[in-house]
């Protein structure tokens, strides 16, 4: 059996099969178009490579945040509620209801063998989270597996440098990269190619798959610039186009 596969899905959507287990990471199926958010506009570009009824069920979804287009938009909301379990933050799971459970930081739930445990995340520099509202990553654990990260729409290295100091070193990160940009604050609101690159350091990872860097307008950083910067790093970066899957073990 395969450690670990990801099928990539589309800006923040992919398909995480671990320990027999499956999940899907902040659900978007809408087609291009623009998408307003308060005073701002994010517009995607790209559309989605596969349908709810293609994902098919999951056992959970891990969800950063609900608050943004780009992380969880209509068709991914109508997902929500087929799944049997949504982990995400406080604030999002009042406000979703249904299976949608608050996994606070450091904190634990299993899942058909395997043991999710929130991490620390911060979309934008710090003092944002006013802004930007309340995001969070997760871990994936399990009986002689390697651990796996999936940042979330996390900008904060040094949160990146608590999380690898209490559960580190951390073979496998799914990091959320892109240097996503808007006017709502004069900062990356997640991690520019060179910082992802230094958190795959800081966690000692040896398996790399960006998510989250095409599609959008406002992505500043793509494929080009994540290529550079993983140039030359001790850590194998699986750097997949919309509907490519890969496996680590």
């Amino acid at each position: 059996m395969t450690t670990f596969s990801l099928r990539h899905l589309g800006g923040p959507t992919s398909l995480i099969t671990y320990g027999g287990v499956r999940f899907l990471t902040d659900p978007t199926f809408d087609q291009p178009g623009n998408y307003p958010i308060g005073n701002r506009v994010l517009v995607k570009t790209t559309g989605p490579v596969a349908s709810p009824a293609e994902v098919g069920a999951v056992d959970a979804v891990l969800l950063s945040h609900d608050q943004h287009p780009d992380n969880l938009d209509h068709g991914g909301r109508a997902y929500l509620e087929t799944a049997p379990l949504v982990l995400t933050t406080a604030s999002a799971a009042e406000r979703l209801g249904g299976t949608a459970q608050a996994l606070p930081n450091w904190e634990h739930a299993e899942v058909g063998g395997v043991r999710v445990t929130g991490m620390p995340a911060l979309h934008g520099p710090e003092g944002s989270e006013p802004k930007v509202g309340e995001v969070t990553g997760f871990l994936l654990s399990a009986e002689g597996l390697p651990t796996v990260y999936v940042s979330g729409d996390n900008a904060s290295l040094a949160l990146v440098r608590e999380i690898a100091d209490r559960v580190g070193p951390v073979p496998i990160a799914v990091l959320f990269a892109g240097g996503a940009r808007t006017p709502l604050i004069d900062d990356f609101l997640t991690l520019p190619s060179p910082s992802a690159a230094e958190a795959a350091e800081i966690l000692g990872s040896a398996d790399v798959v960006p998510l989250h860097f095409q599609g959008w307008g406002h992505f500043t950083q793509g494929a080009d610039t994540l290529e550079e910067a993983f140039a030359g790093k001790a850590a194998r970066l699986h750097l997949l186009k919309p509907g490519e899957e890969t496996e680590v073990g």
